[in-house]
């Protein structure tokens, strides 16, 4: 994992929550922690990560992440093993 990944990782455990990530920089994240990804119907991402798996839908036509989306990715990042604090 690179320094923009471990950045987009703390972006995602911050809080107050924030509502600017941008979108590939999240799914460059994901796949630098392993995650599988495939395409969905529509906007929707599939993810497994650690046996964990998950749907996100990507946002459009903004580029950057609400907070309820960021919160729904903690929670799937926090059940699959991964902690800011660990990396």
């Amino acid at each position: 994992m690179n320094s923009k990944h471990k950045k987009t990782l703390e972006s995602v455990f911050r809080n107050p929550v924030l509502s600017n990530i941008l979108w590939a920089e999240i799914e460059g994240l994901l796949v630098a922690l392993g995650a599988e990804l495939s395409e969905g119907s529509g906007s929707r991402l599939r993810v497994k990560l650690n046996g964990v798996r998950a749907v996100f839908h990507r946002p459009h036509p903004r580029k950057t992440t609400d907070k309820g989306a960021v919160n729904s990715l903690r929670r799937f990042l926090e059940n699959a093993g991964v902690r800011y604090d660990r990396i």
